[in-house]
């Protein structure tokens, strides 16, 4: 059965049109404010727009969504249903009901099976709620899910199961191990049994027989008469996200993958309210809390939307959203702020609406774990961020706080509407496999641009292209340059470089190491350079500053380190540079950068410039080659 629109009005047909509101005149307070905003920015050096110098101000997403630096009654769109009604941007339940959401843990079934018994068993205990267990490729011992079960309150702690294209074979495990269990009432039951094949062409991987779609709808038409509550499958968009997908482009891939599943039940004869319950969903979000609460919003508006097109009525009040932290924003080195990222996402996943949260432990970027911390406190640690805002800032007992926001109404708006002009896309290809190569290219093209972003430092990464620490400890030889996961990270580039850094620390017993010449006027470049090259694991040596060329101890400079960085005003530069540099090559320095804009003549040139649009990656690597480090 095709999913053919009823005679009702598309997404984009719907599309909300501010109410007409008068625009501020100039003796208004905010005219008031765009004065003073222009009158900075022409300080700044920034040109401003005649009528609204604040749009100087503005930032875009990689979706191009525009989000303003203020948003006025002129921005107000005409309030949403309530919670608990359609289209369910506000959330699916009419009323909060503690705990609030889920607080799930992932586990690897990779573990020994005795030692994930019991971190599972802590977990429970100590106010995790529900389980996501993911399953390796191959074949588990038999009994290794009952032993990993043990003691597991089934009734209580709801559980999703991850094992790939073996979801079936899990399935009936499960199955059998619920009918073996004389203490379990199976009506109490509550798993998502994770059957998502489309996600592993989107890995790059392909679905082997028995795998497919076809095979997870006949377990659907097989579980929808069971006790208890079974969802077959989970639209899982942390393949696209990992792989580098923008907000909309995982939204998108997402719909187009839980319309293929719907299709393909509603063909098999599974009604259509049944087969709307059978379909969950997964995202991720980054440490941007705005972006992550529309997100979710916009994901229940548009799933409403595919229901209101296949007939469905109050049966089918919304998919569940499972939210979790994102693997691609976390960092190996620094690690710790990691916290602070994970905290962002998890504020907007239950603000968002979220039914269950995982957050990952702050080093599961690092294979193993970060040296010196167990396991276990990585645990507790992630457990607690959810506890903290569930026990104590009691997020979960307000339904949909940040509705009515003008910015966070108009973000979720802009981001239904561009998801939903993909999905188009990918349905007008013929669907989510024909569209793949369309779904690749569009997602690749964000990942560059992202990657391009990290790489010139207009996206700073704490602790990592920004006021890292290169005092901490470095990483072992094993784990440098891993990848735990399939996640892209934002930061693995710097992190190559912070390698390269550790092994040449471990040769030779030391950094490698630039040294600062500071002229006039030059401290705030000299911060500035200190903290770029420490990026690439590079350690800084300051000297001066010194009044003119003449008082440069060019030779004691260059026995310090090879590689020499001027930091001075652009005056400086235009009195002292060219001699500067004259007297350090003389000396033997064999690289000689500049921070900020060189003003000296060619002849006189530095080999490196160093300002603030830079592609630091490039450059970095460039001088740690100068520097001999491998």
């Amino acid at each position: 059965m095709a999913l053919r629109p009823p005679p009702r009005p598309s997404i984009r047909a719907m599309t909300i049109t501010p109410p007409a509101t008068a625009q501020p005149g100039p003796d208004t307070a905010i005219g008031h404010w765009r004065r003073q905003v222009a009158a900075v920015l022409a300080r700044s050096g920034v040109p401003p727009e005649a009528e609204e110098p604040e749009r100087a101000l503005d930032t875009r997403t990689y979706d191009g969504l525009v989000v303003k630096a203020l948003y006025t009654p002129a921005d107000a769109l005409p309030a949403a249903p309530l919670p608990g009604h359609a289209p369910y941007t506000r959330g699916t339940l009419p009323t909060s009901r503690p705990p609030g959401w889920d607080v799930r843990a992932q586990h690897d079934l990779r573990d020994d099976a005795a030692d994930l018994n019991q971190a599972i068993l802590t977990d429970l205990e100590n106010g995790v709620t529900s389980l996501w267990l993911a399953f390796p490729a191959e074949t588990l011992p038999a009994g290794t899910l009952e032993r990993v079960l043990s003691g597991v309150r089934l009734q209580l702690a709801r559980l999703a199961l991850d094992a790939g294209p073996r979801f079936v074979a899990v399935a009936q495990d499960f199955f059998a191990l619920v009918a073996t269990r004389t203490d379990l009432d199976p009506a109490l039951v509550d798993v998502s049994l994770g059957a998502d094949p489309l996600s592993q062409l989107l890995r790059g991987g392909t679905v082997p027989d028995g795998a497919g779609i076809a095979a997870a709808v006949l377990l659907a038409a097989q579980v929808a008469d069971r006790p208890g509550r079974t969802t077959t499958f989970v639209a899982d968009g942390t393949a696209a996200h990992e792989a580098g997908a923008s907000d909309a482009d995982e939204l998108a891939v997402t719909l187009a993958a839980a319309v293929a599943y719907l299709r393909a039940q509603v063909a098999a004869g599974i009604d259509p309210d049944v087969a709307l319950g059978q379909i969950e969903f997964r995202h991720c979000l980054g440490d941007d809390q705005f972006q992550g609460i529309a997100k979710l919003r916009a994901a229940r508006r548009l799933w409403a939307r595919v229901a209101q097109v296949v007939g469905a009525g109050q049966a089918s009040p919304g998919a569940r959203q499972h939210a979790v932290t994102s693997a691609a924003m976390l960092s190996q080195r620094d690690p710790w702020v990691n916290v602070l990222r994970c905290t962002l996402a998890t504020f907007a996943a239950a603000t968002g609406g979220a039914h269950s949260v995982t957050v990952l432990p702050f080093d599961a970027a690092i294979p193993g774990g970060a040296p010196g911390t167990s396991r276990a406190f990585s645990a507790r640690l992630a457990r607690n961020c959810q506890l903290v805002l569930l026990e104590e800032a009691r997020l979960g007992e307000v339904l949909d706080p940040a509705g009515g926001s003008w910015s966070v109404e108009s973000l979720t708006d802009a981001l239904a509407q561009a998801a939903w002009g993909l999905f188009q896309e990918i349905e007008a290809a013929g669907g989510f496999e024909a569209a793949l190569p369309l779904i690749t290219a569009r997602i690749a093209a964000t990942r560059q641009q992202r990657l391009d972003d990290v790489a010139h430092r207009r996206r700073p990464l704490t602790g990592v292209n920004e006021f890292p620490d290169l005092s901490e400890a470095p990483l072992p030889a094993t784990t440098r340059a891993g990848v735990a996961g399939p996640a892209i990270r934002y930061a693995a580039a710097f992190e190559a470089l912070r390698d390269r850094s550790d092994d040449h620390f471990e040769r030779v017993g030391s950094r490698p190491t630039a040294v600062l010449c500071v002229l006039p006027g030059g401290s705030g470049r000299a911060s500035f350079a200190a903290n770029l090259l420490a990026s690439g694991g590079i350690a800084t040596v300051r000297f001066g500053p010194y009044a003119t060329a003449a008082d440069v101890p060019a030779t004691e400079l260059c026995g310090r380190a090879p590689l020499v960085v001027l930091c001075g005003s652009d005056k400086a530069y235009a009195a002292d540079a060219d001699a500067t540099v004259a007297a350090l090559r003389g000396a033997g320095a064999t690289c000689i950068a500049v921070a900020g804009a060189w003003a000296g003549s060619l002849p006189g040139a530095p080999d490196v410039v160093l300002t603030t649009d830079i592609d630091a990656v490039s450059v970095l690597s460039t001088l740690l080659d100068s520097l001999g480090v491998r």
